[in-house]
């Protein structure tokens, strides 16, 4: 796969995961209403506090992919700055391979049941006032999971071309 493919798979779910990370803000102020309703009117809704969980479990899930194509996910970085370039390549290569990718499949895999069940029952909240289509933030389970395999695959390229020499920059 050429450097341009990668860095478009890359682009793209950078572009993705900034669109998405609007969640956070829609977020915010069902957060900020919620309060003012339950604490300021006696009044709190339970179809916010339900979106409230939906918002940030699609902003969590989206964001992995996003975190990981603009490298800002979370590394020891006491040792990894102490690494020689190769050092750093071959330790990111491993924990892609051997924790990261196995990790996607294993959640992709078990969500795929998980989800066609939800969808099959149309799941709805058990609250009465709660929010249909419970099904739909479960499907982000495996959507987010693919999302985050093509930028681990995406990573996992660039690593190994960096660790053989082979960087287009």
């Amino acid at each position: 796969m050429s450097a341009s493919k990668i860095k478009n798979i890359d682009n793209f779910i950078i572009r993705f995961g900034r669109s998405v990370s609007w969640i956070n803000f829609i977020l915010i102020v069902v957060i900020i209403l919620q309060v003012v309703l339950r604490y300021g009117f006696g009044k709190g809704l339970v179809v916010l506090e339900e979106l409230q969980w939906h918002l940030y479990a699609a902003g969590v899930m989206i964001g992995l992919s996003y975190s990981q194509s603009a490298d800002s996910h979370i590394r020891v970085d006491v040792f990894h700055m102490r690494f020689s370039r190769n050092s750093k390549n071959f330790w990111e290569i491993f924990g892609i391979v051997f924790f990261l990718i196995p990790f996607i499949l294993v959640v992709f895999f078990n969500s795929l049941p998980f989800v066609a069940e939800a969808w099959r029952l149309n799941e709805m909240s058990d609250a009465p006032t709660g929010l249909p289509w419970r099904w739909l933030i479960k499907s982000v389970i495996p959507v987010s999971m693919l999302f985050l395999l093509a930028s681990a695959l995406s990573r996992l390229l660039r690593e190994l071309a960096s660790f053989f020499g082979l960087n287009e920059d």
